[in-house]
């Protein structure tokens, strides 16, 4: 290849940078990734502001997105502290799940007769409806924190098991022979080939699990019905229920909607640290 070639490469680079510049910004493939999730809620929210007030919905049935927000503006500390007391028992439920199901899943690869033993008792938490067995717990469990947080645990627990066993099995058996033949230990085995490949799969189960242990927290705090200073946001939506406070409980529900989202996105911005510069979903 000439010189003269390769000089003109940076340029041919630099032109087909400065060209996508001045592409429209929706014409651009990251900005209108990003752009449309935005787009299509703003869309839905003026179709419900429209709709609301196009056929008048009385408040108390569908609250139009304004009363929301004024809701939000009036009882913002009530709900933000309610709000705290239910992350407080996602986080926890949240972490435990992560670190039990990590351990079992590692307990699981070590032989596949302890998973054939075991693993149908792990689907038995999964199957299981949180709301038939969270009175138990509540009146066995003294603490209520705690008690919620294992309701919680139990419902974010199998994704994490599930996922990270999988990959744990999913190893390249080309690679596995050749860890055999340099007479690598188990221990080397684990850490240096079957934990690096399950690691896709463990980040999968964590984005799950995230959603799992909000949804499990609040169906807890639903069965539990704790009130007081403590209260999480479900006791806020059973009272706006009897009070017949529509708005609260939308808004209410916002926060857990809101919650949800963050949580995953913060767990798809780990996977993404996690995984870049070497797994291909990541490249």
């Amino acid at each position: 290849m000439s010189s003269q070639t390769l000089a003109t490469k940076p340029a041919m680079q630099s032109n087909k940078t400065a060209g996508e510049r001045r592409r429209p910004l929706l014409q651009r493939p990251g900005a209108a990734k990003a752009l449309a999730p935005w787009i299509v809620g703003a869309m839905m929210l003026l179709l419900w502001e429209g709709s609301c007030a196009l056929f008048r919905v009385p408040v108390y049935l569908v609250p139009a997105p304004h009363d929301i927000a004024l809701q939000l503006v009036t009882d913002g500390p009530m709900l933000f502290m309610s709000l705290l007391a239910t992350l407080k028992i996602t986080l926890l439920a949240f972490a435990l799940a992560t670190v039990l199901g990590v351990m079992i899943a590692l307990l699981f690869a070590q032989s596949p007769l302890i998973e054939a033993s075991f693993f149908p008792y792990a689907i038995l938490l999964q199957v299981t409806p949180v709301v038939a067995i969270a009175p138990l717990i509540i009146i066995w469990v003294k603490d209520t924190t705690f008690a919620l947080v294992i309701c919680a645990t139990l419902v974010a627990l199998f994704p994490i098991i599930s996922n990270t066993a999988l990959g744990l099995r999913s190893v390249n058996p080309g690679l596995v022979s050749l860890f055999r033949i340099n007479r690598a230990t188990r221990w080397q085995t684990l850490v240096r080939l079957r934990i690096p490949s399950a690691l896709p799969y463990f980040f999968g189960g964590l984005r799950i699990s995230s959603g799992l242990s909000l949804i499990g927290a609040v169906v807890a705090e639903f069965v539990a019905g704790t009130g007081g200073s403590g209260s999480g946001l479900a006791y806020q939506i059973l009272q706006a229920g009897f009070q017949l406070n529509i708005p609260r409980l939308f808004a209410a529900l916002f926060l857990i909607t809101l919650t949800g989202v963050v949580l995953f996105g913060i767990t798809v911005w780990v996977a993404r640290i996690g995984l870049r510069g070497w797994h291909d979903s990541e490249l």
